[in-house]
């Protein structure tokens, strides 16, 4: 009998693998219907959807190996992450999806929550919070909607040698900033954006990819420590923000 393996488990949603086979369970089942849309929409090499009885969905592994994993240095080669960009790109310039994207005002006002969060709790310094909170205004901006992932973690692309064989986990996919999918992507990889952006090409604007970086490890902390992950671990979200301050 083949092992179960707990890929990702909290209060919204889990994700086992059996095999070469994953299980998506999620209480919300619009997450699984945008998931199987935007895969069958989107110009990139995406899992096979084996099966999908509510609230679970069924999904072929893809081969070969993620990008990396937060907090390491990624071992794929510049090519790869160059490959990983190129795909991005045609992801960014094919058609919209049919349904609404995250709201420019509502990023703010939840960027606004989660900073009083992180002042009123102390878990970083104040002059952290707030610096980031200026960067951050860098990319609360109007953007010309693309057909972005959403949720474009490194461990989301997965590549064998210097060749990208699919993009995972689909389900916040949406129209929305194309700089906001690199930022997620290059998240305390900073080293690798030169290689991303020599397969996406040069017309990306670094400043606003570097105030999303702000922004979203802002935004993300609270959900990350009230779920049990830990955003203080080395190379995570804490030590992103820590960053720009020496950037500064």
């Amino acid at each position: 009998m083949e092992k179960v393996e707990v890929v990702v488990a909290h209060s919204q949603r889990a994700t086992l693998r059996v095999g070469d086979v994953f299980l998506k369970v999620d209480a919300d089942p619009a997450h699984a219907e945008v998931e199987v849309r935007a895969m069958a929409m989107v110009p990139v090499p995406t899992p096979p959807i084996l099966w999908r009885e509510p609230p679970v969905l069924a999904i072929a592994a893809v081969s070969g190996k993620a990008l990396g994993v937060l907090g390491e240095p990624s071992p794929a080669s510049p090519a790869a992450w160059a490959a990983a960009g190129a795909a991005i790109r045609r992801m960014h310039d094919a058609p919209l999806p049919p349904w609404p994207g995250v709201r420019l005002e509502d990023v703010a006002a939840e960027l606004d929550r989660e900073c009083a969060w992180l002042l009123d709790s102390a878990v970083l310094p104040a002059e952290v919070v707030r610096r980031n909170r200026e960067i951050a205004e860098g990319a609360l901006r109007p953007w010309k909607p693309s057909f972005i992932h959403g949720d474009l973690q490194i461990t989301h692309i997965f590549v064998e040698g210097d060749e990208l064989t699919g993009i995972i986990d689909w389900s916040e996919a949406a129209p929305g900033d194309a700089m906001f999918d690199l930022a997620t992507l290059t998240l305390g990889h900073e080293e690798c954006l030169d290689d991303l952006l020599a397969g996406y090409g040069d017309d990306a604007d670094r400043d606003v990819i570097r105030a999303w970086w702000s922004l979203r490890s802002l935004k993300a902390s609270r959900w990350l420590i009230e779920h049990g992950f830990d955003p203080d671990a080395p190379g995570c979200e804490f030590d992103v923000l820590r960053a720009r301050m020496r950037d500064s």
